[in-house]
């Protein structure tokens, strides 16, 4: 299931770390899928001070094991070799075959049991504690400030393919999500934590929504249903629509069920600099939103585009503003006051 780099923080007993979930390796040319999958998982392993390199305890060592082995000892950084699946004493003669891979000592674990965690935990300290032979790890131990702001939890979503993925690698001016030509890429939701303008800000990307009568597939069910769960934990979302096909009825469903939820909403206007005629998508875009959201009128919208940065900087504006119209708070005897008039 897994294609993009996932990050998550993590504790084993009193280790703390933030753990980084990759595709499996493949060795494919470098513009196919697969191929921009290997991409972000070399990223990851740039960024990373350890590796966890997991292989099969059932299936043993197999060439595909040996060949990418040998393309992360030249990586250049320390890796701890796990084998899954080790449930009781099923894969004691793999552990031997794990040595010839060149990491030392392998770990035996099973992840579906929690077994061999106390074994991990000795592999990890060896390298945060002051193991001389082991390269060390930074450990920040800087406490946090509970007097900082929580971060602003952000969901990107949309159809598929209209440019939820490329639009968070344009505002974090990286490549750290995957994107590319085919349909349905993303299948989890995405979260980057990214700091804009002195701001804390939780990006999460997410799969694009069908209409339910197109969706066929468990996966796509299961990525579906994660898009959901990510709206109703957000503060803010950005509802991304194709300038070429504006507010089709998806687009409306979504935008209704962001609406239902409660979330500050910014509509972001993708792929503006194709449109043939702006005038005229701001026009069918302003009417769509008059006829059939009239329950939250005013919904911010702003025209970009993600493939070539085009109007980017006046997103990051529209969604604070939107955050902080989200966040006031009205007073009972102010509200009374609005109520009287409007019932007058």
């Amino acid at each position: 299931m897994t294609r993009d780099r996932r990050s998550a923080e993590a504790q084993l007993s009193d280790l703390r770390f933030t753990l980084i979930d990759t595709a499996g390796l493949e060795e494919m040319p470098p513009e196919s899928l697969e191929g921009r999958m290997h991409a972000q998982t070399r990223r990851a392993i740039g960024d990373a001070q350890l590796v966890f390199f997991v292989i099969d305890g059932r299936a043993g060592v197999t060439p595909a094991d040996r060949h990418f082995a040998a393309w992360l000892r030249g990586a250049d950084k320390p890796v701890i070799l796990l084998v899954n699946k080790c449930e009781g004493k099923s894969a004691e003669s793999i552990l031997y075959e794990g040595h010839a891979l060149g990491f030392g000592e392998p770990v035996a674990i099973s992840a579906a049991h929690g077994e061999g965690m106390a074994d991990l935990y000795q592999a990890i300290a060896k390298y945060a504690r002051g193991d001389e032979t082991a390269p060390q790890l930074e450990v920040d131990e800087t406490p946090e400030d509970e007097d900082q702001p929580k971060p602003i939890h952000l969901a990107i979503v949309g159809r598929p393919n209209v440019g939820k993925s490329t639009l968070i690698n344009r505002l974090l001016q990286e490549e750290r999500v995957l994107t590319g030509p085919e349909p349905g890429i993303t299948r989890d939701s995405i979260a980057v934590p990214w700091v804009y303008c002195g701001r804390a800000i939780e990006l999460v990307d997410t799969a694009g929504l069908r209409r339910r009568a197109k969706i066929s597939e468990t996966l796509e069910k299961m990525s579906a249903a994660e898009s959901l769960r990510v709206i109703r934990m957000s503060e803010v979302v950005i509802l991304v629509v194709d300038a070429q096909a504006i507010f089709e009825q998806q687009d409306l469903a979504i935008a209704r069920l962001v609406a239902e939820e409660g979330r500050a909403m910014v509509i972001a206007l993708n792929k503006w600099d194709i449109a043939a005629d702006r005038d005229a998508a701001a026009r069918r875009l302003r009417d769509a939103l008059d006829a059939s959201l009239q329950q939250v009128r005013g919904i911010p919208w702003v025209a970009v585009s993600a493939q070539t940065g085009e109007n980017i900087g006046a997103l990051m504006p529209a969604v604070l503003s939107a955050y902080e119209t989200w966040n006031r708070r009205i007073s009972t005897s102010a509200l009374n006051r609005w109520l009287e008039e409007i019932a007058s």
